[in-house]
């Protein structure tokens, strides 16, 4: 089994989907993952969603995807007692992540100095809209928010359109993989040096990452992207967007053993006997000719059988599916993307996402569920030397 974190023990403060996708990606590696969550409520992503059955119980579906493989303990973090608790498992932690707003943990006695002091070698990963300094860093925001200061918007969607939103919260779930790689090499770092490192993951970075190559062509050239449709960045006619009989086909064939490629294989070789289509410049200065000219040619047949004809020319292309089209295609199968824990209660299985690689050819699955509010509550502070008596007081004093 695949566990290269085996023995990390990481103190997880982070809720919503950023920081808990970072800490499940770091379960899957086999650390113990403490989920710290408020007693009576946990983390919002709890309730509401689809299937109302498990949003009652707290298992929401938005919960499910990125909890499974962790330990859920409930501290109320604002009485003395419970504050006390969760320093004294930062001690015994490796890892320590937060997704509070900038300043929150340190006022509630929990940043990175207070931290250190409790455990000098750990690994201290914050997780924010802006990051840790800067004049937005005390600005909220979620991931469409982010969506809108980073640029992405009006870049996506057809001219003329407006701002368009990506679909997906695309960059809570970069920003939880971009921390969770922020934490392997913090842990190599506190191997090397023995010192604690703290890691600050932006939103806001991460979204402009995932954009890089447009950046630099904006820096370095002073060029504005625009919204582009459904067409290839690399602006060839012969690629991008191009309606069928009964669809739309994504292409790209950029360079020339691509374009001859894809001229055979639609069994349109006056295309390339062509003069206004015979080099790379002549296409350019032609393009909207030769998009006329494929786009007839492709309406005469389904996009699945273009999408066939061309793998075998192996020319790059795929009929553009809806989300359940894609994941029944035996390839998603074959990756093993998915896997599927069950919750008590619920009838049928829930489908979370495996770790977001393979390893030896194999996918990897979290090994237990995701886990109820304050499952591991008392099995975690028996450790801490709280017996029967102690969790009763706790309770009591509103800390568990």
């Amino acid at each position: 089994m695949f566990q290269p974190l085996k023995g990390v023990r990481v103190v997880d403060l982070s809720q919503v989907l950023a920081g808990p996708f970072a800490t499940y990606q770091l379960a899957l590696m086999g650390a113990e993952v403490i989920k710290i969550e408020k007693p009576g409520e946990g983390d919002w992503t709890r309730i509401g969603g689809l299937l109302p059955d498990l949003a009652e119980r707290r298992m929401a579906l938005a919960y499910l995807t990125q909890n499974g493989a962790k330990k859920s303990v409930t501290l109320n973090l604002k009485t003395p007692e419970g504050l006390d608790i969760a320093k004294k498992l930062v001690a015994t932690a490796d890892v320590f992540v937060e997704n509070f707003k900038p300043g929150v943990a340190g006022r509630l006695g929990l940043g990175f100095e207070e931290v250190r002091n409790l455990r000098k070698d750990i690994v201290y990963c914050s997780i924010s809209a802006y990051g840790q300094n800067g004049p937005f860093s005390a600005r909220p925001a979620y991931d469409h928010v982010i969506q809108g200061m980073c640029g992405i918007m009006l870049t996506t969607g057809k001219p003329g359109d407006g701002p368009t939103k990506v679909g997906a919260p695309y960059v809570d779930f970069a920003t939880g993989m971009n921390a969770a790689m922020a934490v392997l090499a913090g842990l190599l770092e506190v191997r090397r040096t023995g010192a604690a490192v703290q890691v600050d993951i932006a939103m806001l970075d991460t979204a402009l990452m995932l954009m890089a190559s447009l950046m630099t062509q904006h820096m370095s050239a002073d060029w504005i992207p625009r919204q582009n449709g459904n067409e290839a960045w690399s602006a060839s006619p012969s690629s991008g967007a191009f309606e069928t009989a009964d669809g739309m086909l994504m292409l790209a064939a950029n360079n020339e053993p691509q374009f001859a490629k894809l001229c055979e294989a639609i069994d349109r070789q006056d295309i390339i006997s062509d003069p206004r289509w015979q080099t790379p410049t002549a296409r350019a200065r032609n393009g909207d000719s030769l998009r006329e000219t494929l786009n007839r040619t492709f309406l005469t047949r389904k996009a699945d059988e273009w999408e066939t004809i061309l793998e075998k020319a192996e020319v790059p292309a795929a009929k553009v599916r809806t989300l359940d089209q894609t994941l029944a295609e035996p390839q998603i199968a074959a990756r093993g993307l998915l896997s599927q824990v069950r919750v008590e209660g619920h009838d049928g299985a829930i489908h979370v996402p495996s770790l977001s690689f393979r390893v030896d050819g194999e996918s990897v699955a979290p090994q237990t569920p995701p886990p109820v509010l304050g499952a591991d509550t008392q099995a975690v502070l028996s450790e801490l030397g709280i017996d029967a008596d102690g969790l009763d007081r706790l309770r009591d004093a509103g800390a568990i």
